[in-house]
């Protein structure tokens, strides 16, 4: 059974950082490209970042490029979000998503695993 675990959510203030984490078991991870997504309340889910199986290429949405990186260690089966200079606008719902490609996706239904999600709220 495919699972994709995220922690590391939490409150952190406007200018903080956070580190997401993905734990994924139940799948050859390095078959898989893997990305970040997010909801905001009220909102649909939107691309955040994503990467390729073995790391070497990376994609940011505009809204998070410059301040978010997106890595992957696939001895760990790890994926992880380190997110600098937060802003109130990031607070949401983060998840974490498994794609059975070596090519990365900012589309959501090109996705095949999900995460649970962890809560990210950023004060003002």
């Amino acid at each position: 059974q495919v699972q994709l675990v995220e922690s590391g959510g939490g409150l952190v203030q406007a200018g903080g950082s956070l580190r997401l984490s993905c734990a994924a078991s139940g799948l050859t991870f390095s078959n898989y490209a893997t990305g970040w997504f997010r909801q905001a309340p009220g909102k649909e889910r939107v691309f955040v970042a994503a990467i390729t199986w073995n790391g070497a290429s990376t994609y940011y949405a505009d809204s998070v490029k410059g301040r978010f990186t997106i890595s992957r260690d696939n001895t760990k089966n790890m994926v992880y979000l380190q997110m600098n200079s937060m802003q109130f606008e990031d607070t949401a719902v983060y998840y974490c998503a498994a794609r059975r490609s070596i090519y990365y996706s900012s589309y959501g239904n090109d996705y095949d695993y999900w995460g649970q999600g962890t809560q990210v709220t950023v004060s003002s």
